[in-house]
């Protein structure tokens, strides 16, 4: 049964000061996608991108699941379809497809990087939502699967055909696409789609360790270097990309955070970058 509409299904806590986790908050369903989660992690998004207190953003999910793709049984994601003054099928389908699929740009136009702390099943949306993020640790009770295909469905949806071939290679990529198979934590560390696999008890801490060490790099260059990666991944040539990185390094030069870290350097003490 789908929860209560009114019980936040995305909630947003400061875990440190520049560290901020994003939680799916509907354990009863492991945290299946609902229109209510979707609308309201698009609001959590744009309220990480606004704050430039925020610096690196954790993403997980409430219970035992990080997040078990759409909820297939809430009727709110029909709505529209019989109502006879409403769009059609094909109009309402494809404006739910393209609110759920814009997650994913909009994870990648996020000026800090996200960390998905994967606790628990991460398939059909949940897998998008873990390969949207920059970074992804595993919990050894996680499991992976593309899932679409394995309810009729094309296994190409919400940016998966995109991502995971250049993150595990095309040839792999087919074979998890073209079976919907589910696969543990250790086949997802051993074929690159997570950076570590760690203890359930140990996901969060594990995945703050990593936050920090971000954290401790200048606002911008963190930005610049986010950007950039993503952007080199479509670019047609080495010399392209190239390009890229020096127009960004001269744009980097021009903060007053260079001159800090410079500083902080030569002087034997931590950095005290201000963003600017």
């Amino acid at each position: 049964m789908a929860d209560e509409p009114t019980e936040s299904t995305v909630l947003l806590d400061t875990v440190e000061p520049g560290i901020t986790r994003i939680t799916l908050n509907r354990p009863s369903s492991l945290n299946s996608m609902n229109r209510q989660l979707i609308d309201e992690l698009h609001s959590a998004f744009d309220v990480v991108d606004a704050d430039p207190d925020v610096r690196v953003v954790l993403l997980t999910g409430a219970g035992r699941g990080f997040c078990a793709g759409l909820d297939l049984r809430d009727p709110t994601l029909l709505m529209g379809r019989n109502d006879p003054d409403g769009p059609g099928v094909p109009q309402s389908g494809m404006a739910l497809q393209q609110r759920i699929a814009s997650l994913i740009p909009k994870m990648r136009r996020l000026r800090v990087p996200i960390i998905a702390a994967v606790n628990g099943p991460a398939t059909g949306g949940g897998l998008a939502l873990a390969l949207g993020s920059d970074v992804r640790i595993a919990a050894e009770t996680a499991r992976f699967g593309v899932a679409f295909i394995r309810i009729g469905l094309s296994a190409c949806d919400i940016g998966v055909s995109w991502a995971l071939p250049r993150l595990v290679g095309a040839s792999r990529a087919h074979e998890l696409m073209l079976t919907g198979r589910v696969f543990d934590s250790a086949e997802a560390e051993r074929i690159g789609l997570v950076t570590s696999v760690v203890p359930d008890d140990a996901l969060i801490e594990a995945t703050l360790e990593t936050a920090r060490l971000i954290a401790a790099n200048s606002p911008f260059g963190v930005w610049m270097t986010k950007e950039v990666m993503w952007s080199n991944l479509e670019t047609p040539s080495q010399m392209a990309a190239i390009d890229l990185e020096n127009r960004t390094q001269i744009l980097s030069s021009f903060t007053e955070d260079v001159g800090e870290a410079v500083g902080a350097f030569f002087g034997k003490r931590p950095p005290h970058y201000r963003n600017r």
